[in-house]
């Protein structure tokens, strides 16, 4: 019998003051058996920085048990991907069937190899027109999976490039690197 995903409820409430964004979002995010916390919440931190408005159109993907699609995509009403979200450290052709499919890629890498996996990918990247590839300092994602639990209520604000997580009690506080764009 396989074992089944890891159901996560998080109420979150964002506080984006870099892109003027206040908002509620509930969201379900199904944990496949080999996933870690630590990428559950990087999947987590994608959303909260990519979401627009209301959140409507956007869905996590099955990536890790359906490799054809993304990680995070928002699509418009027709079904196309707008913007396609990947997590972690996919290799060039995924990125660049990507590039061709939706209207804006962003990369949300994070580990202690993404410097030497982005200087092994950088070049074979570059005909993509619409990509971005942040970096989240392994240190700081690590710090996350602390935080996890079945059920969460937490806090995000977003203030000059800094982000800060917190459930009450703890708080960790990240700063993404901005790797690469073609914006």
């Amino acid at each position: 019998m396989a074992i089944k995903a890891t159901i996560y409820k998080i109420h979150a409430a964002l506080a984006d003051m870099d892109r003027n964004l206040y908002g509620d979002y509930s969201l379900m995010i199904a944990s496949h058996p080999s996933e870690t916390d630590e990428r559950m919440f990087v999947r987590f931190l994608a959303y909260m920085l990519t979401v627009e408005g209301d959140g409507e159109g956007m869905e996590f993907g099955r990536d890790i048990s359906d490799t054809e699609g993304p990680s995070l995509c928002t699509k418009d009403l027709t079904g196309q991907i707008k913007h396609w979200i990947e997590i972690g450290q996919p290799d060039d052709r995924r990125i660049m069937k990507a590039s061709g499919r939706s209207e804006r890629v962003t990369v949300f890498a994070y580990g202690t190899s993404v410097p030497i996996w982005w200087a092994d990918l950088a070049g074979r990247v570059t005909r993509a027109k619409n990509l971005t590839v942040w970096q989240f300092p392994a240190a700081e994602t690590q710090s996350l999976a602390a935080l996890a639990q079945r059920t969460m209520k937490l806090n995000v604000t977003v203030q000059d490039g800094t982000v800060w997580v917190g459930d009450g009690t703890t708080s960790v506080e990240l700063t993404p690197v901005r790797i690469y764009t073609t914006e």
